[in-house]
């Protein structure tokens, strides 16, 4: 008799089961609860699964009946591959997947950039099949962070923004941390300052920041870093309204280049740029340098966070945990309060004294 060309069924959880003369629930531990049968037995299942080509219980249909996903989101305010690129959220990222891992869960990367309207966030998020969400240093009227909300998943926020009813949150004290720096500028004798600045809002905005745009930014973090300044200034008995703010809509070195550039072009007086990322310090040391400008000997430049470049580079800045962010966060969320109160961890940073900030020139 030929032989059927016709293939082979690929067998099923019910039909290996019945090969085997042995229960569903009996096939389906050998796969996800491997503790429950003796290693002769899982290893009869799983070698006649192979010769079947039985792939596994089905994910998907596991995560209908469990109603989880196996997974953390997290919600990021910047293109993809920005994560991939900026000191500081590669810090971060590796702090949560460590924590992921060490809890047996996945992660997926869900980017907020900027540009998408209100009902491409709802349908991205509404559509990742999570457990809950990290929202990594979003603005306060971020449509993302809305249908985050709307999910009612557990929430952990990191950094900003800040007073999310429900939502747990680690950060650290900006305002403070900034505040120190500038009363360390001050120290050294330096009276005229400008600051160079990640963007404010969601719009895109590229120059010096107004009154209005002072008062009124969506952003927490550059909100406060720019309060510590005025506020370090205000207590030295100096004008925090003479302060020259620049706004960057694009967070990289080639940003911190042009945002010096400007500062220096509106007062040229300044003989302190606090700058509030390390990425933006580098750039402006490089214009410094380009422009034959001695760094800190005709003017001091300092950053923020405390990345591995700027402190190779000798930057005087404020060292944040950035990676043990990323595992509290991750902590926070897959051990939530059993007393349903949020929880809010506030991480305590360091000010390193490096080579580009010295005493004002006379």
């Amino acid at each position: 008799m030929p032989r059927s060309r016709q293939p082979r069924r690929q067998a099923t959880l019910a039909s290996l089961a019945a090969e085997l003369n042995i229960s569903r629930t009996t096939v389906s531990n050998a796969y996800n609860r491997p503790d429950q049968l003796s290693a002769e037995l899982r290893d009869r299942v799983l070698q006649a699964a192979k010769r079947r080509g039985y792939p596994g219980p089905d994910p998907v249909a596991r995560s209908l009946r469990t109603r989880k996903a196996g997974a953390v989101g997290l919600l990021l305010t910047e293109a993809l591959s920005y994560s991939f690129r900026d000191p500081a959220a590669m810090s971060f990222l590796s702090g949560l997947a460590e924590s992921c891992e060490s809890a047996g869960q996945g992660l997926l990367l869900i980017p907020a950039g900027p540009g998408r309207d209100d009902a491409d966030a709802a349908a991205v998020v509404q559509q990742a099949g999570v457990d809950g969400f990290v929202v990594y240093s979003v603005a306060d009227d971020d449509p993302y962070l809305a249908a985050v909300c709307e999910r009612h998943l557990p929430v952990v926020i990191c950094d900003q923004p800040r007073e999310i009813p429900g939502a747990s949150l680690v950060g650290i004290d900006d305002r403070a941390a900034m505040r120190a720096l500038t009363d360390y500028l001050i120290g050294l004798g330096h009276r005229d300052f400008g600051v160079l600045s990640m963007r404010l809002g969601r719009d895109r905005s590229d120059g010096i920041a107004d009154a209005e745009r002072l008062h009124s930014p969506n952003f927490h973090v550059q909100r406060e870093r720019i309060g510590g300044v005025r506020d370090a200034m205000s207590d030295a008995g100096l004008n925090p309204e003479t302060l020259t703010v620049v706004e960057r809509f694009e967070h990289t070195g080639r940003s911190g280049h042009s945002a010096a550039a400007q500062a220096l072009g509106a007062n040229p007086n300044i003989t302190a740029l606090v700058c509030t990322t390390d990425v933006l310090a580098l750039g402006a040391v490089d214009w410094a340098r380009w422009q034959g400008i001695d760094v800190p000997g005709q003017l001091s430049i300092t950053g923020f966070d405390g990345v591995d470049e700027a402190l190779r580079e000798g930057i005087t800045t404020v060292r944040q945990p950035q990676e043990d962010k990323g595992r509290r966060a991750g902590a926070l969320l897959m051990s939530p309060s059993h007393s349903g109160v949020a929880t809010v961890e506030m991480l305590d940073t360091e000010l390193s004294r490096g080579s580009t900030a010295g005493p004002a020139p006379r």
